[in-house]
């Protein structure tokens, strides 16, 4: 952070295996792709919490594969989340060039209010990105969502997505829909336009590791 006084930084905490860390990403990269020409620093922590994203070399291959462009730091022993007081999963903090905190946000979302902020730093105006997807939108009105099982889940649940955490080389199949898995990572099995009702039915081939199944939200 000394190097970097007299621009602004925005440090996103991450885990390439958490469905909101990857729902996030895009709108990450199209900042610093945005706004790195205009003095924009932006520096990812990646910071593990399942056990396939721990290792350093899955994190660089998950760097490569996602198409990362900005500099991520490998925090193993979360060190740097312990030193912010970090929450979870994703989170962003927006430093001044004097090094102040200007702005932060826990979660998804709030997309629009954090370009503003990198903008106002910047002293430039221009369009915001527009939303990704529909509950992105400013005012979108969200449902609550299943909560997050630990390994595979087969049951009822409401969410606008489901995704599962996985490892190995093989496939799973939820609902009749087959996804071959060669790489660890969140993988997203089912997207409903909103909150859909329904039920899953996953199933994991023997080759395969589920962590965790997950919801993510969708519109109400």
């Amino acid at each position: 952070m000394e190097q970097d006084l007299g621009r602004p930084v925005l440090i996103e905490f991450w885990d390439f295996c958490r469905a909101n860390s990857i729902r996030t990403l895009p709108y990450i990269k199209a900042w610093h792709e945005r706004y790195e020409g205009s003095g924009l620093r932006v520096i990812g922590v990646h910071a593990s919490g399942f056990d396939p994203s721990r290792d350093p070399a899955a994190v660089r291959a998950a760097v490569e594969r996602l198409g990362v462009r900005y500099p991520v730091v490998v925090d193993v022993e979360h060190e740097i989340w312990g030193l912010y007081g970090n929450l979870g999963w994703p989170a962003r903090y927006l430093w001044r060039q004097d090094g102040r905190l200007f702005e932060y946000h826990y979660g998804e979302g709030a997309y629009d209010e954090t370009e503003r902020a990198i903008q106002e730093l910047l002293g430039v105006e221009r369009p915001l990105l527009r939303p990704l997807r529909p509950e992105d939108a400013p005012g979108a009105v969200l449902a609550i969502q299943t909560d997050d099982v630990d390994g595979p889940y087969c049951g009822r649940y409401e969410a606008g997505g489901v995704w599962a955490v996985l490892d190995g080389h093989g496939s799973v199949t939820a609902n009749e829909r087959t996804l071959a898995v060669e790489h660890p990572g969140c993988y997203e099995l089912i997207s409903h336009p909103r909150s859909t009702a329904g039920e899953l039915r996953l199933l994991v081939s023997d080759q395969v590791r589920c962590y965790a199944t997950c919801f993510t939200p969708g519109l109400a």
